[in-house]
């Protein structure tokens, strides 16, 4: 599987994956309470400094972003219709700056740091007897490695469309790709339970 992660030594390379997890928690709840446009943009403009010093080349890191800045675009486009430019502009300035943040943590936060914070900051629920931490920290860390795997799934099936003459539309390519995805999320469920990695709350 590819993984989100880019190797360096940048300073968010070198900050501690909790206080990344944590910073990323409480700059989202911010965002979404502040509403004023000029704190937005700053917020956007340090975020996207943030996600440049990751250190990918700038194709790359653009290439990385795509996906999710299009639905954002749909977002605000939508916002747009029923409201004025300025309330449209709020969230489409949220979601940036919260995209870039997040996609400097987990480019400079590797799969099992993730797996083991998450773990760990979920390990007080427990005691509730309504989840298993490793459950929680095993599902995060499949989730992060099946979202490259498919993007890259998604450009393969639109560039086999294309070499069959086949017009490329978004609903002929949905399809597919969740048979597929599904088909291996059962295939890794089967593989995980047959080695006993998940713990079962009897």
């Amino acid at each position: 599987m590819q993984s989100l992660y880019v190797e360096g030594n940048s300073l968010m390379h070198r900050l501690s994956p909790r206080l990344k997890l944590l910073s990323l928690t409480a700059f989202g709840i911010v965002l979404f309470i502040s509403d004023n446009l000029i704190l937005l943009s700053i917020a956007v403009l340090l975020t996207a400094v943030l996600y440049r010093m990751v250190g990918q080349p700038l194709g790359e890191a653009l290439k990385r972003l795509r996906p999710i800045f299009l639905t954002i675009a749909v977002v605000a486009l939508f916002n747009l219709i029923f409201n004025p430019w300025q309330a449209a502009l709020v969230p489409l300035l949220r979601l940036t700056a919260l995209m870039l943040l997040a996609a400097a943590v987990t480019a400079t936060t590797s799969i099992t740091e993730f797996i083991d914070e998450v773990t760990a900051l979920a390990r007080p629920l427990e005691r509730t007897g309504l989840v298993q931490a490793d459950d929680i920290g095993l599902a995060l860390g499949l989730a992060l490695r099946f979202v490259p795997e498919i993007v890259g799934r998604y450009q393969a099936i639109r560039e086999a469309h294309r070499a069959r003459g086949l017009k490329v539309r978004p609903i002929t390519l949905l399809a597919p790709l969740i048979i597929l995805t599904l088909r291996d999320a059962d295939n890794i469920a089967a593989a995980i339970d047959a080695r006993g990695i998940r713990r079962h709350v009897s």
